[in-house]
């Protein structure tokens, strides 16, 4: 008998963000790992150049923080010991529902958000995931395509400096993001197209970071939602950041998008449904200049949907769906789809029949709850999409508008409501019988007539101190 052990599996991942140092982590797992990133990445929590979206406001919902504390244990207290914030939903959130009614806060809450900078979370889960001795990490690469046939990916091309080679693997993983390729990797394999879908609602992003009036701290998350019937839809929010700042993202969509002009921030704040983040601002000292984006769409591809896909190749986060960020759902269907990935590995050998697809129609799932909350409003604005809402679309938007506004007057049905926007339960919790009945025949409480701010929380916006 043989004493050898047998080798250790290869797997190469595509992507060195947020999803792709989480995958790299679950596949260390089963298999000597190696992350293919294009970009330089930043040895701390700094701005990087394939990720500009950092730099507008990021929150990671409950669902998604137990899906990183499940692949990173603790990764949430080493998050606030840099400064994050656990922020409690409906406690720490001052909200404004599309529909125009004020949320009421929670003196308690089962729901915890987790808030600070993009670039601190991605810094902080490098830091956890690159000691790995079975990870190893190829920067300033990019990847050319894929290697293998129809039937099974083998491993991929890359080119680093000048030089271009192989890298064998059992298992690629793309987690490149919305500038994903690989629709045309499959394609050049032989595969036919993927089914994809684009929802476009034209919404444009700035965001400018501030030093928030002297004395003030553990302000909450002040949000102004856009109004969907409103034309141009505006808002805003206000998150509260490590460093005692605030990151403040401004929204609009065609025709009412915000500019890059430092000048126009604040009046564009002061001009939305309400001025409570105008006025906030016109007290507060900001530290950067504007910045923008216009890369919102929300565009998904249906790879768990092909007809044949190959062995030893497999799509996560937004290389699968991008979101408009409006709703915060990117980052939390990612982890999720990690933890998908994790749950078949465990049960399944990387290299076994099937594997990949399982994996890609697993991770599926959080994908389309996420992809459901968002086109389910955003598919209704002017030019958004050559395809009309379906009739899901139109229901489950009808009914989200009816669930917000008994939320705002009834504390059970925001609970319920939050389990589906955090992402914990199926959007099909919302047609519960106990949510139908809070919705239809519950007892409500009267809209309040403005944003529910503590004395000490009103005494900045009117004084400043």
């Amino acid at each position: 008998m043989s004493d050898r052990t047998a080798p250790r599996r290869t797997a190469v991942v595509v992507g060195g963000g947020m999803t792709g140092m989480l995958a790299a982590a679950v596949l260390a797992e089963h298999a000597d790992v190696t992350i293919v990133e294009r970009d330089l990445l930043p040895d701390g929590p700094q701005p990087r150049k394939g990720l500009p979206q950092a730099r507008h406001a990021h929150l990671f919902w409950s669902g998604g923080v137990k899906a990183l504390e499940e692949i990173l244990p603790d990764i949430t207290d080493r998050l606030v010991d840099r400064g994050a914030r656990r922020a409690r939903i409906m406690t720490d959130l001052v909200s404004r529902a599309p529909s125009g009614q004020w949320f009421r806060r929670f003196s308690q809450s089962r729901h915890t958000m987790l808030q600070g900078s993009r670039d601190l979370l991605d810094a902080t889960i490098r830091a956890d995931v690159l000691p790995d001795r079975r990870i190893t990490l190829l920067q300033q690469t990019e990847l050319l395509g894929l290697e293998g046939s129809a039937d099974r990916v083998t491993g991929v091309r890359i080119r680093e400096a000048d030089a271009e080679r192989t890298l064998p693997a059992d298992l690629v993983i793309d987690a490149s993001g919305r500038a994903s390729r690989a629709a045309h990797w499959l394609r050049d394999l032989g595969l036919p197209p993927v089914q994809e879908r684009t929802v476009d609602p034209g919404i444009g992003y700035a965001s400018r970071i501030y030093r928030p009036p002297a004395g003030v701290v553990d302000y909450p998350i002040v949000n102004v939602q856009a109004e969907p019937q409103g034309n141009p839809a505006q808002g805003g929010v206000i998150v509260p950041i490590e460093g005692g700042r605030w990151l403040v993202t401004l929204s609009g969509s065609r025709g009412g998008q915000p500019t890059s002009n430092n000048d126009e921030f604040v009046p564009f704040a002061l001009k939305l449904a309400h001025p409570i983040i105008g006025e906030l601002l016109s007290r507060a000292e900001p530290e950067t200049d504007v910045v923008t984006t216009r890369s919102t769409a929300n565009k998904r591809r249906y790879y768990e949907k092909a007809v044949r896909w190959p062995e030893g190749f497999a799509v996560l986060g937004d290389a699968v769906a991008g979101y408009n960020p409006i709703y915060g759902h990117g980052m939390s269907a990612a982890a999720q789809s990690v933890l998908a990935l994790r749950g078949v590995l465990r049960e399944h050998e990387l290299t076994a029949p099937g594997t990949a697809q399982r994996i890609q129609k697993t991770a599926a799932r959080p994908v389309d709850n996420a992809w459901n909350l968002a086109v389910g409003q955003d598919v209704f604005r002017p030019g958004a999409s050559e395809q009309p809402p379906t009739r899901l679309e139109k229901t489950l938007a009808a009914f989200v508008d009816k669930a917000a506004d008994a939320g705002s007057r009834n504390p059970r049905a925001m609970r319920i409501l939050l389990d589906v926007m955090s992402m914990e339960k199926h959007p099909t919790r919302l047609f519960g019988p106990d949510m139908l009945a809070l919705v239809y025949l519950g007892r409500k409480k009267p809209r309040l007539s403005g944003p529910p701010l503590t004395e000490k929380e009103a005494a900045v916006v009117t004084t400043g101190d």
